[in-house]
């Protein structure tokens, strides 16, 4: 066989394709619950030992949703709302500037205005600029939060603040009451002890039974609460509408933040009702982005929030302040709603021309990890931008199969930040706590979960830093051979590629991290092949069984090259299901993730 070179500087490892284990227990519960003989080999090569319902997985409800009030600190929490309802207090709500954030922000603003009654002059959005204030509760933040007239008495934050308590304190001594709100793993001392309530589910003392959850998802089950809490004090009528509403921005922060939707029956009836909700497109920006994509993207599923709703609000933060994503999601018409999304288009259009220059540099510097054989490729660009760094690491992992963090210069100087990406055998927030016990010095700011994290690096500590982390990464990955994989679910017929077959895999879904979209293996053979877009894809149509379908790989070679095979080739193929929609009418199509000739 041969591969399809790599189109990086540093060429990739063959990726090795491989069957997924199947729980045999669990495949045998998924056929006697009705399940197909795919679904439920698909439903079993994701799961293992799980003992849960298998409706709560594969019809997912939100009577699966936990009370709000089994969170720790969450009655405290919404007491603390409630009064500053009640008593017409200035509220400053706090959030992060990605999806995640800005999804919790709105659920936060629209509750209260909308639903508690606070006036819009009496509610603070406080978003960090992702370049110069940094992640969490940053300093100028708080120094924004102090100048504000009337200064709030109650922060509200969301995706962030279990790590700031140096910045809580100040604000406590200000005379300001926080309420942390997030899902991000507390430091080892435990919840910040000058916050008047952590509410966070991965905290040890929690009773709130799914710890995966996102920090959208936490922000709303403390307004849900807040609201119980109104109506038990009198101040609100029992008649005020339910959140539900909103589990449409739940549902996108959820997606898009890369929380689990295996094991997770909670994340999966929040996504599934959440895209019910988006696509019935009640608010304006749901319906900009469907005129955006065109009336081919509809109905959205994850893969829209994921992969075309995200990286657009996500964009804006990586470039600039946060806050048209914030605008574009409240929009109140759609006039409103485009003009903000043109904004986040042209920033994501940019974002990738900039992540480009900075993947192939990265490229080339992880050659020095790759040949030393590393556990974690570290790489420094002097000139890289800040706000990519996410992505760029993303890129690394997936072509080398390693933990990837990318670092540059931060504002603060002399420091540098990263952001790191990691693989499923390495819980990186732990590896970076190990790294930091080993080298204290080297890391006085880390923050994130098991895969994906942010760092602060003193530019004169980044040798001392690599060392810590290569060792910390080494002690969790012995044993493990570091290459790309490809988890395939084995082989379809010719029968089976047709449309009834992705409309069986779709009812599985919501599809997402640690319940990956399925991946099948087959030989088939070229008919024909040409490079298309910007000459980096590949358009192909397959044959197998005397039956043909199109099929597509995106970044396949480098622009301008030529395809490595050609008509007559047979390929063996990684390859998904895909809907094409072309003028109200729909067809298959292969998906290529990964390709070599046979023979």
């Amino acid at each position: 066989m041969s591969s399809v070179p790599d189109v990086g500087s540093v060429a990739s490892p063959r990726p090795l394709i491989v069957s997924r284990s199947i729980d045999q227990a669990l495949y045998q519960r998924g056929l006697a619950a009705g399940l197909s003989e795919l679904q439920a080999r698909i439903l079993a090569g994701r799961l293992a030992q799980y003992e849960g319902e298998v409706s709560a997985l594969v019809d997912p409800a939100l009577k699966h949703l936990a009370h709000p009030g089994l969170l720790a600190d969450g009655p405290r929490a919404a007491e603390r709302i409630a009064q500053a309802v009640a008593e017409g207090e200035h509220i400053g709500i706090l959030t992060d500037y990605d999806v995640d954030g800005i999804t919790s922000h709105v659920v936060i603003r629209r509750t209260l205005n909308e639903l508690f009654g606070v006036p819009e002059q009496r509610l603070h959005s406080l978003i960090g600029h992702r370049i110069h204030d940094g992640y969490g509760i940053s300093l100028p933040l708080v120094e924004r939060a102090l100048k504000l007239s009337p200064r709030p008495s109650l922060v509200i934050t969301a995706d962030c603040g279990s790590s700031d308590e140096p910045r809580i304190a100040r604000l406590r001594e200000a005379g300001i009451d926080v309420v942390v709100s997030d899902h991000h793993a507390l430091p080892v001392e435990g919840p910040p002890p000058s916050a008047y309530a952590t509410v966070n589910p991965t905290r040890s003392d929690c009773g709130y039974p799914d710890a995966t959850i996102a920090g959208c998802m936490v922000a709303w089950l403390l307004m849900s609460l807040s609201r119980s809490t109104l109506i038990e004090m009198g101040v609100l009528p029992s008649s005020v509408p339910k959140l539900s509403a909103w589990l449409s921005y739940v549902a996108l922060g959820t997606v898009a933040d890369c929380v689990s939707l295996g094991g997770s029956a909670i994340n999966r009836a929040v996504v599934r009702h959440g895209l019910s909700l988006i696509n019935r497109m009640n608010e304006p920006c749901w319906r900009a982005m469907a005129e955006r994509l065109g009336e081919d993207s509809v109905p959205f599923n994850a893969e829209t929030l994921g992969f075309q709703m995200g990286p657009r609000i996500n964009a804006r933060s990586r470039l600039d302040d946060p806050y048209a994503a914030l605008h574009f999601m409240l929009a109140a018409d759609d006039a409103v709603a485009q003009r903000h999304l043109q904004v986040l288009d042209d920033d994501n259009q940019s974002r990738k021309a900039i992540e480009a220059d900075m993947a192939e540099q990265a490229r080339r510097l992880a050659g020095q990890s790759l040949e030393a054989n590393d556990p974690v490729i570290i790489v420094f660009l002097e000139d890289g931008h800040p706000g990519v760094q996410g992505i760029v690491a993303s890129r690394l992992v997936q072509s080398y199969g390693r933990p990837t963090v990318v670092l540059t210069p931060a504002a603060e100087a002399g420091m540098l930040t990263g952001s790191g990406r990691s693989i499923e055998a390495l819980h990186l927030r732990d590896a970076l706590q190990r790294a930091y016990e080993l080298a204290p010095d080297t890391l006085p700011r880390f923050g994130g979960h098991r895969g994906a994290a942010g760092v602060g690096v003193p530019r004169e500590r980044l040798e001392e830093f690599r060392k810590a982390l290569i060792q910390a990464a080494g002690e969790q990955l012995a044993g493990v051979e570091l290459v790309p994989r490809l988890y395939t679910d084995g082989e379809l017929n010719g029968q089976q590629l047709q449309l009834a077959t992705l409309d069986e895999i779709d009812s599985l879904g919501p599809y997402g991290r640690e319940f990956d979209a399925p991946l099948f293996a087959g030989q088939f053979l070229v008919e024909r092949v040409r490079p298309v877009g910007d000459g980096s894809h590949l358009m192909m149509e397959l044959s197998l069984q005397r039956q043909s379908w199109k099929a597509i790989w995106f970044r396949a070679i480098k622009p301008g090259d030529i395809p490595p095979f050609s008509e007559g080739h047979q390929l063996q193929c990684a390859y998904k299901l895909n809907r094409n929609r072309y003028r109200g009418r729909e067809s298959l199509q292969l998906m290529i993730e990964y390709a070599e000739v046979v023979g």
